[in-house]
């Protein structure tokens, strides 16, 4: 638009010139004025015509945005409990709005349309990030999507070489070389002229002659092949990966009919804490060994919201300890935002640090802060020990280790986000105002390795929960030490 105001102000100017110097002594030349001040009047038409054409599309924009954040505004965190509201909401801030910017300032195309569904853009844009990550497992899970709905007739600005460019360099990585020459080959055909495909069919089938001439002659080249399109994904650092994700499908939990006759529910009065005597909890087993139990109508609605604003203010990335230094880190294992509450930032802190005391029997005195996590799109804590395995922690020298975990479920969740026992094949999913408990120490004061649990990642929903970690030091006579662990 600044090209069309310069060169009306351009225009414009030449004609008051004009007007100033001697035109005016001559019809002649004045008439000249005539068809200049014309010009001046099309060219002003066009420039309008270009900024209402450009005007029309920011008011669209406008219009869509406004239905959209009314809308997502009304609940916000039921908005976001949506994976894919969530990340289009991302997706919008860091590409859509400066395209907008460039729209205002440049006249450059309008924002994406949105769908209900993860676009071929969409799902392009995630594959590349895990071909960036190294991550060619899920590179290729992204990738052949994006084909299927390309196939299926979506428009989009991806294209099909683009996608397999990708899609056979990672199906190379993941060692299945046939199908890399064959999706290297298939990309040819589209853009003969691409270069790196050209040079990786060559290396491919270099490698293949290589690979044949080492072949033993009993041996057939479909042997040799990988099924298409079926992976293993790569070993890596979590050596329960696929236990600890099949339980938070729901699938592989072991509570065979046998354990599942040890579970009792019962009203539990906290070693008959006066304070429950009258009102005891609803309290029930959800695993045998370790003890694992579920507590009910631990906190209200009310203290719920309550303790939800106080740590709003307060979120912040959840750290984790470096095994090896000993220092707060953020982790990709640990994906959630956490605050800590002390009894002075409001009464209902100290009213449920009090509660959770009286039903665990446990002095806070030597706990730690409330801890309240927040858990978004993908929010996730990979297995893991609440206790410390370093003996010679500084932060163990005064209070001890982590005794036990109390857990506050401050929201249900429409899908994921259970808490999963991998070496158990326990799953407990969220209630919202219930609460779970369980010692992290043997009655030895040694460490229980079938403790190791996670969070699992947040599918649809919002995952708020909270927690105390009561500490050794303090409970000597509350939970006597022993030989063994049963409580």
């Amino acid at each position: 638009m600044k090209l069309w105001v310069s060169a009306l102000l351009m225009a414009w100017f030449g004609v008051l010139s004009c007007v100033q110097a001697e035109f005016f002594t001559s019809i002649g030349h004045m008439t000249d004025l005539i068809y200049a001040e014309k010009e001046l009047v099309q060219s002003l038409k066009e420039y309008i015509l270009v900024e209402e054409a450009k005007l029309s599309k920011i008011k669209s924009w406008a219009n869509k945005m406004e239905a959209l954040t009314s809308k997502s505004a009304a609940d916000a965190e039921g908005y976001l409990a949506h994976p894919v509201n969530a990340y289009k909401l991302v997706k919008r801030l860091n590409t859509d709005w400066p395209a907008l910017e460039d729209l205002v300032l440049q006249d450059s195309a309008a924002g994406t349309k949105y769908q209900a569904m993860l676009s071929v853009d969409d799902c392009f844009g995630m594959g590349r990030s895990a071909y960036n990550e190294g991550d060619y497992y899920h590179t290729v899970l992204w990738m052949e999507q994006v084909l299927k709905q390309l196939d299926a007739g979506e428009e989009a600005t991806t294209t099909k070489s683009q996608v397999l460019d990708y899609l056979s360099y990672a199906v190379f990585q993941l060692g299945d070389l046939h199908r890399a020459l064959e999706l290297t080959r298939r990309l040819l055909s589209l853009d003969p002229s691409h270069e790196r495909a050209g040079g990786n069919l060559r290396y491919f089938e270099q490698l293949l002659e290589e690979e044949r001439e080492k072949t033993l002659s009993n041996q057939t080249e479909a042997e040799l092949a990988t099924p298409e399109g079926i992976y293993e994904r790569p070993v890596d650092y979590l050596p329960e990966r696929d236990v600890y994700e099949s339980l938070c499908r729901g699938e592989g939990v072991k509570l065979t009919p046998r354990r599942q006759k040890r579970l009792f529910c019962r009203y539990h009065h906290g070693n008959r804490a006066p304070q429950l005597l009258i009102a005891p909890f609803k309290e029930e087993d959800e695993w045998d060994s370790p003890h694992i139990v579920r507590y009910y109508d631990v906190m209200s609605d009310e203290e719920i919201e309550r303790i939800k604003e106080i740590a709003k203010p307060k979120l912040a990335r959840a750290t984790v300890r470096d095994p090896k230094t000993g220092v707060l880190t953020v982790a990709s294992y640990r994906v959630s935002k956490s605050s800590w509450l002390e009894e002075d930032d409001d009464p209902v802190v100290a009213r449920v640090n009090r509660r959770m005391q009286h039903i665990t029997g446990l002095t806070v005195k030597t706990a730690e802060l409330l801890q309240v996590a927040n858990y978004g799109v993908g929010g996730q804590y990979e297995p893991h020990f609440d206790f410390s395995r370093r003996p010679f922690d500084s932060g163990l020298k005064t209070e001890g280790n982590r005794l036990a975990t109390f857990l506050n479920y401050m929201s249900d969740v429409e899908a994921g986000g259970a808490t999963v026992f991998p070496d158990l094949g326990a799953a407990i999913w969220p209630k919202k105002g219930t609460a779970v408990f369980w010692y992290n120490l043997l009655r030895s004061g040694e460490g229980d390795y079938r403790t190791r649990h996670a969070a699992c990642p947040v599918l649809v929903g919002c995952k708020w929960v909270s927690n105390k970690w009561f500490h050794e030091r303090g409970q000597e006579f509350l939970r006597p030490c022993g030989s063994t662990e049963v409580d």
